[in-house]
């Protein structure tokens, strides 16, 4: 990602508590950037660094709150995210085209597909806030048709993986039971979702203490992040370095649902366990530090909801091989261009 689009992207992204402040961000890049471009070319359909960006938005906002120095990981991590992303849209192209032979012999996608897909991305990707979708699409220059419509492409290379997946035995009771046993976490309703932690808020900019920078501030909070994870005590260090309004009890705050925190911190912190600490995470209004107490996950969908799915996955593991030899051949035969 371009380095300009990629703080613009750090700093749309909002605090863990709502009450707190934005404050002034690190220095910006200074310099011209490109806003829009090619990022492939498959035969004769063009990828934009546009779509590229937008699906690498939610990745991209994570690793940015992990890493608040940036650095050769953050580096690495973004650019493997990005070249994983940009091959699965070559692939998709590829399997689109083979999709328009089928077209013109009457295959439909039926629209009503399509609107349960994308209210089922708000809900996983944004928690369900269509004001944060609007605000992605926006930032991405893209419009709802336009996301409409990548989706709509979604769902067709899905269906056309599963004809090609079409000799698999059929799943046995053994296979669907494993497979439902390791992804129903997954499948759980995480608005749903509770945890209870501590957590220190270290601001940007501090009103009682001029000479703070945010560089010293995040010196700050890396030190108090050493210290918490040798065993010293989070609560008696939030009461004095803390500024949020949980600061006076230690920061201790008791089954906050994940909606409330802001998706990008909630992938994060949701991915954790008890005892965990997490930290120091960035965000415009500072850094952030929680040692997790309790997570209560939401309730998981019983197999006789999902076994339609779970039997879709199961076929589509045993049949993995049979796929990526067929996608390996159709590869050789396109046009393929990468521009990154």
């Amino acid at each position: 990602m371009n380095s300009r689009i990629a703080w613009l992207a750090l700093f749309s992204a909002a605090g863990l508590c709502p009450a707190q402040q934005p404050a002034a961000p690190l220095a910006l890049p200074s310099g011209p950037f490109e806003v829009n471009g090619i990022a492939a070319r498959v035969n004769s359909t063009v990828i934009t660094k546009s779509e590229l960006n937008f699906r690498l938005a939610p990745i991209y906002a994570q690793l940015a709150a992990q890493f608040p120095r940036r650095g050769a990981e953050f580096d690495r991590q973004v650019g493997e995210a990005r070249e994983k992303l940009l091959q699965e849209m070559i692939d998709r192209e590829i399997i689109l085209f083979e999709f328009k032979q089928l077209e013109a012999k009457g295959a439909k996608l039926p629209d009503h597909v399509v609107d349960k897909e994308i209210k089922r991305n708000i809900q996983s990707t944004f928690n369900g806030s269509e004001a944060k979708f609007d605000e992605e699409l926006k930032r991405a220059r893209m419009t709802r048709d336009g996301y409409r419509r990548m989706t709509r492409e979604q769902l067709i290379v899905q269906a056309m993986r599963a004809e090609h997946f079409s000799d698999a035995p059929p799943p046995l009771p053994g296979e669907i039971q494993k497979e439902y046993n390791e992804v129903k976490d997954k499948m759980r309703d995480t608005s749903k979702d509770l945890i209870t932690f501590n957590k220190i808020f270290i601001p940007m900019a501090d009103i009682d203490n001029a000479l703070a920078t945010p560089e010293s501030q995040l010196e700050l909070a890396e030190k108090l992040t050493a210290d918490i994870k040798g065993g010293a005590d989070i609560a008696e260090l939030a009461k004095k370095h803390s500024r949020d309004a949980y600061a006076a009890e230690g920061g201790f705050q008791e089954n906050v649902p994940r909606t409330d925190l802001q998706p990008e911190f909630a992938s994060i912190i949701f991915n954790g366990k008890t005892g965990d600490v997490v930290g120091p995470l960035v965000d415009p209004a500072g850094f952030t530090i929680v040692k997790i107490t309790k997570i209560t996950p939401g309730p998981h969908p019983p197999l006789s909801e999902v076994r339609d799915l779970i039997e879709d996955r199961v076929r589509t593991k045993k049949n993995s091989v049979t796929y990526e030899k067929w996608i390996a051949n159709k590869r050789k035969t396109a046009m393929i261009e990468k521009k990154l």
